[in-house]
């Protein structure tokens, strides 16, 4: 008996898959923890993960409260709806950012937890991959947090 042969369609989304370019180094540059800074004051707020998610995009969730005028594990006393009064430590405040090129991030949001607004989002590696430009914007105007390697 003929060994079987795989349908040509078949045959041609496999080799698709296993061609498939995985991410790269480069797009994973942004991974790992940060140390947030405020940008009026200048002091150390807390700790953010940036992670890569099931469906590719990356996103970040607070793992330190390093600002404790609110005690340890503060509330989101004023995020809106399923965050409403949930802890800020292991809250996801970034979600949906797609790599735009070497070093860039963008397309998805970023939750404040002072405020409980949402923003649309940016990633930049700045200094060598050493700090991490984070942009919320409105429209057309951003303002940048510099965020460093933890």
């Amino acid at each position: 008996m003929p060994p079987r042969r795989l349908p040509a369609v078949l045959s041609l989304w496999l080799l698709s898959v296993l061609l498939m370019p995985g991410p790269s180094p480069a797009q994973d540059a942004a991974l790992g923890r940060w140390r947030t800074v405020d940008d009026a004051s200048g002091k150390p707020k807390s700790v953010v993960e940036v992670y890569r998610t099931r469906d590719g995009s990356i996103g970040g969730r607070v793992v330190d409260i390093l600002d404790l005028k609110d005690g340890p594990n503060p509330s989101c006393k004023a995020c809106r709806g399923d965050n409403h009064g949930k802890p800020i430590r292991g809250m996801v405040i970034l979600w949906g950012l797609q790599a735009q090129g070497a070093g860039h991030w963008s397309g998805g949001r970023v939750l404040d937890p002072e405020n409980g607004k949402d923003y649309r989002a940016k990633l930049e590696l700045l200094d060598g991959g050493r700090k991490l430009g984070m942009s919320g914007c409105i429209a057309f105007f951003c303002r940048q947090q510099v965020w460093l390697r933890d």
